[in-house]
């Protein structure tokens, strides 16, 4: 036989939930493509230009994710992704979609590394680290924009001013992130 393929073996909770992060990060990639559509369309291109950056970032998250466990001789689908809300009111409304989201994916990221402990996979603990520190950093991002737009107090030129000016996040920049399976984007 050519090729060795890999066998869908009953997987741990652990790898379960890997699987379902997969699913999670590219839904997170597609719903930052909406905000940054929504915020292109609306000429505000400093907000679209991060939201554009921050799917690139979930994407490689989720082919991270894939990457490992294909290290891991572990079968891997890639899913389709969920829905994604494209109709929003004022700029608030999706700078605490993006939070809450962040806020999600680390509460989901939390019990991945907590399956990982609880069968003693300790290489996929350590794997999870990485993640638990990127979902501070996420956080932090979010919560700043929503207290820039708090202080704008309307007026988006200046939420468009800070971005352009400071460094919201890292970008996806991080060099200790785990390889990305074909590579970071």
């Amino acid at each position: 036989m050519g090729m060795a393929l890999l066998k869908k073996e009953p997987r741990s909770k652990f790898y379960e939930l890997l699987q379902a992060q997969v699913h999670n990060e590219f839904n997170a990639s597609q719903q930052y493509i909406a905000l940054a559509v929504w915020f292109d369309a609306e000429d505000l291109p400093q907000l679209a230009k991060h939201f554009y950056r921050q799917s690139v970032e979930e994407r490689n998250h989720a082919m991270a994710l894939v990457q490992y466990m294909l290290d891991t001789d572990h079968h891997v689908e890639i899913p389709s992704t969920g829905e994604v809300r494209n109709d929003f009111s004022d700029v608030s409304e999706l700078l605490q979609l993006a939070l809450e989201q962040e806020k999600e994916v680390a509460a989901d990221i939390k019990q991945i590394a907590k399956a990982a402990r609880a069968e003693e996979d300790y290489m996929g603990e350590q794997f999870t680290q990485w993640f638990l520190k990127e979902q501070v950093e996420e956080i932090a991002a979010m919560n700043t924009l929503v207290t820039i737009a708090k202080r704008a107090g309307g007026n988006l030129f200046e939420i468009e001013a800070h971005l352009h000016r400071e460094t919201v996040g890292d970008g996806g920049g991080d060099p200790a992130m785990p390889p990305v399976a074909g590579g970071a984007l």
